[in-house]
């Protein structure tokens, strides 16, 4: 995760909100700083970090209520004479905890996949999102805004490469991915792993990577012996998911928008995993499986 540079918003980030001084901003974004009442400020849907640390907030406000609130948070007016926040809820929690009442504001007028860009822009380039975070991050915004790889990298202002790296974390078992998002193993152990295709050879390696706290070169080097073992017919065609399982798989993937793995024997017995990374996250999930 790149820092931000002092005094500037970054290419990739100004590419989506353009430069608040100039209050003449084209297109359907506006920009003007406002003083606002914290009450009517309503959550971000589309924020992708879903909790904050209690310690590093109450830091912060201890910093507001000596300093006030330095940068601006980014709201759009609603309907209901709210404001949605589009980016700033670490702010907005921490002034609510420092006992302030009304807090400084850029209001904004965005359409939702607009406001989805700028709130997801915004927190990858500026928040300490972990690896999968990002990835679903950057998942959101090829799929919801409609970015091509290229146009996500021009954006977010990382490589191809890179953003390619993060989004195939998704595809590691969901076992890996929650791993990875409790900082149990690191991105670099992630890749390691995903050389991995044997399930069972995947599992014992991550597994060692955290019971014996290995390095990322030793991760690498049992995964590279990993890959030299022949794996017999039987045992792969084993690991087989049946194609009525397969599409079962795809489709909740789909549906629920999160990690999926279905794991069967021959004798029909199995499980049914689904990786949620919150407790907001989990709820979502539960909404969309009760309908």
């Amino acid at each position: 995760m790149t820092a931000k540079k002092s005094g500037g918003l970054g290419r990739g980030l100004s590419s989506i909100l353009p430069d608040t001084k100039d209050l003449e901003v084209a297109n359907t974004v506006t920009a003007a700083i406002s003083t606002i009442p914290i009450k009517k400020i309503v959550a971000n849907p589309y924020q992708p970090r879903k909790e904050f640390a209690p310690e590093a907030l109450e830091e912060l406000a201890q910093s507001i209520r000596q300093q006030g609130v330095i940068t601006p948070v980014t709201v759009r007016k609603m309907p209901d004479d709210t404001y949605q926040l589009i980016a700033g809820e670490r702010r907005t929690r921490a002034a609510q905890m420092a006992g302030l009442k009304e807090i400084p504001a850029y209001v904004r007028i965005a359409t939702d996949n607009q406001m989805m860009e700028m709130a997801l822009v915004e927190n990858i380039q500026r928040e300490n999102l972990n690896a999968m975070e990002v990835a679903l991050a950057y998942k959101a915004l090829i799929e919801e805004c409609r970015l091509t790889h290229d146009q996500l990298s021009e954006k977010v202002g990382k490589n191809r490469s890179t953003i390619t790296n993060y989004l195939r974390l998704l595809n590691l078992p969901a076992e890996t991915q929650l791993a990875l998002s409790n900082d149990q193993i690191s991105m670099a152990h992630a890749r390691a792993l995903a050389g991995v295709e044997d399930i069972t050879l995947h599992l014992e390696i991550l597994h060692a990577i955290i019971d014996r706290h290995l390095s990322v070169h030793q991760a690498e080097e049992m995964a590279k012996n990993a890959k030299k073992k022949p794996v017999a017919p039987t045992a792969k065609k084993r690991g087989e998911l049946p194609a009525i399982h397969a599409a079962a798989q795809s489709r909740l993937k789909e549906r629920l928008q999160s990690s999926v793995e279905i794991k069967r024997s021959q004798r029909g017995k199995g499980s049914l995993t689904i990786l949620f990374n919150s407790d907001n996250d989990f709820e979502r999930i539960m909404s969309l499986i009760e309908k």
